[in-house]
């Protein structure tokens, strides 16, 4: 084997690489080393390895600085030290994304180009991408529309986090293993919205023509009602009306309620399943 890794004594090859609590071999490569710190489900302590807590760290700072720079009053006067930082970001984020991809090739599977491959077009890779992508983008451009986007999707980096978080890959598995119900759940949920929006329209077309004169135009008080929000810019104001307006509003309630507990149920499951690997 050409890379190790240990637990508990006994050497597991890359193969293996899905145990919680593994140890490093100090005789391995530096690419070995670079695949533990990157890869968090292969960090053998709590918590993310020192890289990965860096990469959160300038995740952290270069969310504040795209925040920042959509405010006049920091902004105007210290464009080149915000044209300073981003490059620096560019430059960290495209380290990072060429050493996620050179280590690619030490997760599962045996041909080395398709792991790289998949990498490249896995959600994080694609994500990776185009944050960098967005850091650049105002180093080749002046469109104030192309910038304007670029601002919104430096934001994206905190979505970087979710390789970093337990948490988060405990509900991504919560809601695979769900996703026949909360399909389910969704589509009851707009069977009841077109629902209602039809019955309003019935009921109040004629005297609130603009506001139920249409089941498009009713769609907004229906989605308003099903989700509970209410704001009281369209409401009905016939008896029959207002019937179907508090059913509707009910049935909002038990769809709330609904994936919520079945979201709930799946991410426990996750997490003692979780629970009973470590052991």
């Amino acid at each position: 084997m050409r890379k190790l890794f240990v637990r508990q004594g006994v050497k597991l090859s890359s193969e293996n690489n899905t145990s919680k609590n593994i140890g490093f071999d100090p005789n391995t490569s530096a690419k070995d080393w670079l695949y533990l710190q990157l890869e968090p489900t292969v960090w053998p302590n709590k918590g993310l390895s020192p890289l990965n807590i860096l990469i959160v760290i300038v995740i952290l700072l270069g969310t504040v600085a795209a925040i920042l720079q959509t405010e006049p009053i920091v902004f105007v006067g210290r464009e080149k030290l915000f044209l300073t930082v981003e490059l620096s970001l560019g430059i960290f984020f495209s380290i990072e994304y060429l050493a996620r991809l050179w280590v690619a090739s030490e997760g599962p599977g045996s041909n080395t180009i398709t792991k790289r491959v998949r990498f490249i077009f896995s959600f994080s890779g694609l994500l990776d991408l185009a944050i960098i992508v967005a850091t650049f983008a105002p180093f080749i451009t002046v469109n104030l529309i192309v910038l304007r986007l670029v601002r919104l999707l430096r934001i994206l980096r905190l979505a970087k986090l979710g390789r970093m978080s337990i948490a988060i890959r405990r509900l991504s598995k919560a809601v695979a293993s769900r996703k026949y119900e909360l399909l389910f759940t969704m589509g009851l949920a707009v069977t009841v919205l077109v629902f209602g929006a039809t019955a309003l329209h019935l009921i109040e077309g004629d005297l609130q023509p603009d506001k139920f004169g249409s089941i498009p135009r009713a769609m907004w008080w229906s989605v308003v009602t099903l989700t509970t929000i209410g704001y009281g810019d369209v409401y009905p104001i016939t008896v029959l009306g207002k019937i179907f307006a508090a059913l509707v509003a009910v049935a909002g309630i038990g769809l709330i309620a609904m994936p919520t507990g079945i979201l709930a149920s799946a991410f426990s499951e996750a997490v003692r399943d979780d629970a009973r690997s470590d052991v």
